[in-house]
C-alpha cells in the first residue's frame, strides 16, 4: 500500500482491535462502488466475487440520492 491511499484508512488503535457492526450507507455506498470497480476489471475469481458482493449489497441498501 502506498503512501497515497493509507491516508484513506482510519487509524486503528493498535492495543484494542476494533469491529465496526454496521456501515453508514454513505460507507455502503462507497464499498458498493469499489466492488463494482473491481468487477469491471475482468474475467477472473476476484472480479466475479466482487460481483457477487456488489449485487448483495444492492439489494439491501437504498439506492443512492
Amino acid at each position: 500500500m502506498d503512501a497515497q491511499t493509507r491516508h484513506l484508512i482510519p487509524a486503528q488503535d493498535a492495543a484494542v482491535a476494533r469491529r465496526l457492526e454496521l456501515l453508514t450507507l454513505e460507507e455502503a455506498h462507497d464499498l458498493l462502488r469499489l466492488l463494482q470497480l473491481i468487477a469491471e476489471e475482468g474475467p477472473d475469481e476476484l472480479s466475479e466475487e466482487a460481483g457477487w458482493f456488489a449485487q448483495e449489497i444492492v439489494a439491501r441498501i437504498p439506492a443512492e440520492e
